[in-house]
């Protein structure tokens, strides 16, 4: 099976599945003209790498969660470990979002969106501002 077809199958573009072989984390193989030919199991691991891909998992975490799927002698704790970790990755991004919509919600209501030139947005980035540079 050539990029296209895997690619159209996968969801995932050619660029990005050519990027995956470039790592190491597929290893299809190649024609005596050189073109790569994907086999059924490629096509599992690219589909596999795209779901892991969207639900957020850095590539070192996909190279881990890989291993382990094809380690048939794998403790499910290794699995969850891994998927804990980028758990708790996605609430602390959560919760600095939520601060920062806050924040950023206080200064919108504070201000008063007016023709006069006071506005406590501008104020408050500017306070920042100022920390950074003493």
């Amino acid at each position: 099976m050539n990029i296209g077809d895997v690619s159209q199958r996968t969801g995932l573009p050619a660029k990005t599945i050519r990027y995956y072989e470039e790592i190491g984390l597929v290893r299809p193989l190649r024609g005596e003209n050189g073109y790569r030919q994907f086999r059924e199991r490629d096509v599992h691991k690219l589909g596999f790498l795209g779901r892991a891909r969207s639900l957020g998992f850095s590539i070192d975490d996909c190279r881990g969660l890989l291993a382990l799927y094809e380690d048939e002698g794998r403790a499910s704790a290794d699995v969850r470990h891994i998927a804990k970790a980028h758990l708790e990755k996605i609430d602390g991004k959560l919760a600095e979002l939520g601060a920062m919509r806050a924040t950023l919600a206080h200064l919108v209501e504070a201000c008063a969106g007016d023709h006069r030139p006071d506005c406590p947005i501008l104020a408050d980035l500017a306070l920042e501002d100022d920390k950074a540079e003493t």
